[in-house]
């Protein structure tokens, strides 16, 4: 599969049991032929390694808005370069952070100044992905024009069975490329 050749993808990992299905997330966006820059948030880093991201994508791992090893300032350069910013998988938190605007962190900074299609595949507990406040951020992200790939409903992570699992790997990397299908015909 070449769908997305060529492309440069920067995939966001947040802070859910979720992250591990980032590694296969990768090694998919890879097989399809794009070019992947992972960054992680704090709290993703201690569910799943910048080693492993590296190790698997060939490239160094964001993890600081001032990073020098990426660029002088990395969240400019992310954003530029970008196909596509995906967010797999996106938190509550991080949900909330998007929908006000913030810029508090490498990930957020660089979603502000991209100009590529951003995607979220949130990963929560259904209670959480109900909440009014949820929802409202929910609208809040559409509004801004960012597409939500998932959740769905299956197992997770609590032993419950419930809307919030994060999408498939294989069904994220298909709606990115069907994004950037179409917008390259446009």
């Amino acid at each position: 599969m070449s769908s997305l050749k060529g492309r440069e993808i920067v995939l966001g990992v947040t802070g859910s049991i979720a992250a591990y299905k980032a590694a296969d997330l990768v090694r998919r966006f890879r097989e399809a032929g794009a070019g992947v820059t992972c960054v992680l948030t704090e709290a993703a880093a201690r569910f799943i390694t910048p080693l492993t991201l590296a190790a698997l994508s060939g490239r160094p791992v964001g993890r600081d808005l001032f990073d020098d090893k990426l660029w002088s300032m990395a969240h400019l350069g992310l954003a530029k370069t970008a196909d596509a910013v995906v967010v797999a998988p996106c938190t509550a938190e991080h949900l909330s952070l998007l929908a006000s605007g913030s810029a508090e962190d490498l990930l957020t900074a660089l979603i502000l100044a991209t100009r590529a299609p951003v995607f979220l595949a949130p990963a929560l507990h259904e209670p959480m992905w109900t909440h009014p406040a949820t929802q409202k951020n929910v609208r809040a992200c559409r509004e801004y024009g960012y597409r939500f790939v998932g959740p769905v409903k299956g197992p997770l992570a609590s032993g419950d069975t419930g809307l919030g699992r994060m999408e498939e790997t294989d069904k994220i990397v298909a709606a990115v490329a069907e994004q950037l299908k179409k917008r390259s015909k446009a």
